[in-house]
């Protein structure tokens, strides 16, 4: 069997040979009963050839100075550990995984620990957060403590506010509530 001769663009007029059908348009993925038998059909075998032997159901393409098996993936299992914060699998067909906050340790968090959110302003997708950038949202400043008459005085507009019991006020209440 020739080996391939890569490729040819025929044109209107030109010449098929019976080497131009042998080298050109036999180039497919040749069949062959075992190793023995390809090797004594091709017998100068070129890079990146490709042959099937039916003895073990195997594909090989010859890498530019033997052949080499090609390579089959196939995925036999997929499986979610505990305590992965990962649910789900599969043995065959298609695998569903998902986040699953049930398959996780319990921590204390710090501030450069990382929580998963979901992004519902823009692409709903999972992205992560830093607990001290989920914190510094919650922080913030009183705007006013106001104390409108009665037992309390005092109040603030920022800062720090005090509050105190007037106990003159206190005193006055009392007496009104024990004698009215």
């Amino acid at each position: 069997m020739a080996a391939p001769l890569g490729f040819k663009n025929f044109t209107s007029g030109s010449v098929l040979t019976a080497a131009d059908v042998n080298g050109y348009l036999m180039q497919g993925i040749l069949v062959f009963a075992d190793a023995t038998a390809r090797d004594a059909a091709i017998t100068s075998p070129q890079d990146g050839q490709h042959a099937f032997l039916k003895s073990d159901d195997g594909l090989y393409f010859y890498d530019g100075s033997s052949w080499v098996a090609s390579p089959v993936g196939d995925i036999t299992g997929i499986t979610t550990a505990s305590n992965s914060s990962m649910a789900g699998g599969a043995t065959s067909g298609t695998a569903s995984i998902s986040v699953d906050v049930h398959n996780s340790t319990a921590v204390t968090a710090v501030a450069t620990d990382y929580v998963l959110i979901s992004d519902t302003s823009g692409s709903n997708a999972t992205k992560k957060a830093l607990i001290s950038d989920i914190t510094a949202m919650s922080t913030g400043d009183i705007t006013a403590v106001t104390v409108s008459g009665g037992v309390l005085t005092g109040g603030a507009t920022s800062g720090s506010a005090d509050v105190a019991l007037d106990a003159g006020n206190a005193n006055l209440l009392l007496h009104a509530a024990v004698f009215t």
